[in-house]
């Protein structure tokens, strides 16, 4: 081979490895400028994911006040309502106190209505009289007095009505209250 075939091989060869060197140049810088690419894409992702993230735990947040301000509304209420009970169980349970020291004391007697057309059919007064004066409620109807013993179980029993009576009505303001939220 002559020197002139070599110069040329040779400088073939050598434009082949300046060729490659620049393709493989140019071919890293689009790699390189696609990696930034997809480097800058994956941050807007995670920022608009991070933005969201944040959004929903502020919106969570934000439920979870509403909530506790309507329990803490809620135990108010009821805590109200308690007390109102707990008053009104109190004022009944003094006044039926009152009522059981005025029966025991004989300050107060208990009486019945007694049908007196029952007493003349059967001929016989049973020791009823009339009620005297204007504090009776029907005018001369005749009345029986009930024994002071009788007369505190009536009460007691009346007193037990009261507070089951009371009772109740707090359970339902405490339903009532419940579903209301």
């Amino acid at each position: 081979m002559s020197l002139g075939a070599r110069w040329v091989l040779l400088s073939i060869l050598f434009g082949a490895a300046v060729g490659a060197r620049l393709a493989w140049e140019w071919q890293s810088d689009e790699l390189e400028k696609q990696a930034a690419s997809y480097e800058r894409q994956l941050a807007q992702k995670d920022q608009a994911h991070s933005r969201e993230r944040e959004a929903t735990a502020a919106a969570a947040l934000d439920q979870l006040k509403v909530q506790q301000a309507a329990r803490r509304d809620l135990e108010d209420r009821l805590q109200a309502q308690d007390q109102k009970h707990w008053k009104e169980m109190n004022d009944a349970q003094q006044a039926q106190a009152r009522l059981r020291d005025r029966i025991a004391t004989a300050d107060l007697r208990l009486s019945v209505l007694v049908d007196a057309g029952s007493f003349a059919a059967q001929g016989c007064s049973g020791g009823v009289r009339e009620a005297p004066g204007a504090g009776g409620v029907v005018d001369g109807a005749l009345r029986a007095q009930l024994d002071p013993a009788h007369a505190r179980r009536i009460i007691a029993i009346t007193d037990e009505g009261d507070r089951g009576l009371i009772a109740l009505k707090a359970c339902q303001v405490y339903v009532r209250e419940t579903l209301k939220i």
